[in-house]
């Protein structure tokens, strides 16, 4: 390897410019190629003797970055997309070329205090207790992974006799909570949702109540519900479910990876009352509060029950073990770990809280403009009115393989990437708005296509 050198400088002030230049112009589309387009352009990248650092960002900024779709681009409106900040995009860089840890108080200190300070006001937001932390994690299904082996620690100190431990989930809970329950071998219950798609507290209590009476040496150590499913935006009746769930000594968590970020929006804040009941919860700024990926907010009501479940021990880990020092690496399903919460910390330190609040309204006011649009179109009927900002629709007599081709066409001309999803067995479109540079010309000009 070669020390920082003239030709290493010369690297690096090229590697500058592609970034500064991809910040300030209008992110590509672009889309992507099979592995063999791509070979035929590059061949075998990995050799004895090394491109160079100038040929293999050449390599990269020519050929493999255009065969990447930019999840920032105004006009990607399917499955959550991404859209961080200048100011969280470039801060990313200071990270990267820092060599910062953040798994422990004492290599990191300052960055771990930056990063709790961002996940205060999200504690804050949510009316969490002063004593309420967490961690930034990879993304929602390490964060929901996490808090549900917090919740069965906690479950098992208190109820050491149990057959089999088992969560509960309404029906339209995101897939990574059945991936959660089969790393951890426990059983899945499943709530029944209502026709528009909402966990109620009081479909869950009489589910729980009729399962645990049939099957007496069970115990139900953790419900999970939603805030802002991925599909429709759907929001579970947090207040009562959360109720339902304090009587029965079972831990609450909700999963608002995407959802939860609307809580800075004072309009459609009612919407998560019952979030103060949780015991933990995750939200991901990499979604839909303008950070780069990878960092998912994952809070505890009671930090210290996460840290009994997730503390790693080790001789060389011993000197780590001070009580008053706080050490993100234990508090989820990690060890090492980057300081990823700091390029969010970073935009929001720089942007303020009101820039983030008047950011986050302009994406929901799309979506409401957007959601006339459909109900407007003589193709178009809309699926679900937005309580956030998805937008699901269907085109009146296409199936499966039309909505296909007319996706592959809209990238294929680069006027956007949108990919169909289904509803009730039922093939439908949706528009995911978390861009605050989506604008109503965009959303336009992709129906008109329609």
């Amino acid at each position: 390897m070669h020390e920082f050198n003239s030709e290493v400088e010369s690297l690096a002030q090229e590697i500058l410019a592609y970034s500064l230049k991809r910040l300030k112009d209008n992110p590509p589309l672009d889309g992507p190629q099979t592995p063999e387009e791509l070979f035929a352009k590059v061949g075998n990248t990995i050799t004895v003797d090394g491109l160079g650092g100038h040929e293999a960002l050449k390599v990269f900024t020519d050929t493999l970055a255009l065969a990447c779709i930019s999840t920032d681009h105004p006009r990607y409106l399917s499955f959550i997309p991404s859209a961080p900040s200048e100011h969280s995009n470039l801060f990313d860089l200071v990270v990267g070329s820092s060599a910062l840890y953040g798994g422990s108080w004492l290599e990191g200190a300052g960055a771990v205090f930056a990063e709790n300070q961002a996940l205060r006001w999200i504690s804050d937001l949510a009316g969490l207790p002063q004593s309420a932390g967490g961690v930034f994690v990879q993304g929602g299904t390490i964060g929901n992974l996490s808090a549900l082996v917090a919740a069965r620690v906690y479950a098992r100190e208190k109820y050491p006799e149990v057959a089999r431990w088992v969560v509960a989930c309404s029906s339209e809970a995101h897939s990574s909570i059945k991936s959660a329950a089969d790393i951890m071998d426990v059983l899945l219950l499943i709530i029944p949702a209502t026709a528009d798609g909402v966990m109620t507290g009081e479909n869950f209590a009489a589910t729980v109540d009729v399962y645990l009476s049939e099957n007496p040496t069970h115990r139900i150590f953790a419900v999970v519900a939603t805030a802002g499913t991925t599909n429709l935006g759907i929001i579970d009746d947090l207040n009562e479910v959360g109720q339902e769930a304090i009587k029965r000594n079972i831990w609450f968590h909700v999963d608002g990876a995407y959802g939860l970020a609307a809580l800075c929006a004072p309009t459609v804040r009612p919407l998560f009352n019952g979030i103060e009941r949780a015991d933990s919860l995750i939200v991901d700024p990499h979604k839909w509060l303008f950070a780069p990926f990878d960092a998912c907010a994952l809070i505890y009501r009671d930090p210290t029950v996460a840290k009994r479940a997730h503390t790693q021990h080790a001789s060389y880990l011993e000197t780590l073990e001070d009580p008053n020092e706080w050490n993100p690496s234990d508090y989820a399903v990690h060890l090492t770990r980057r300081a990823r919460g700091l390029p969010f910390w970073f935009s929001l330190a720089a942007n303020g809280t009101r820039e983030y609040s008047e950011a986050m309204q302009q994406t929901l006011d799309v979506a409401q403009h957007a959601a006339q649009l459909v109900r407007d179109h003589p193709n178009l009927e809309l699926i679900h009115d937005p309580l956030l900002s998805i937008v699901a629709f269907k085109r009146i007599g296409w199936n499966t393989a039309d909505y296909e081709r007319w996706s592959d066409k809209l990238l294929a001309d680069q006027i956007g990437f949108v990919v169909p999803s289904a509803h009730k067995g039922e093939p439908m479109l949706r528009f995911a708005i978390v861009n605050p540079w989506t604008t109503e010309k965009d959303i336009a000009e992709i129906l008109a296509t329609l």
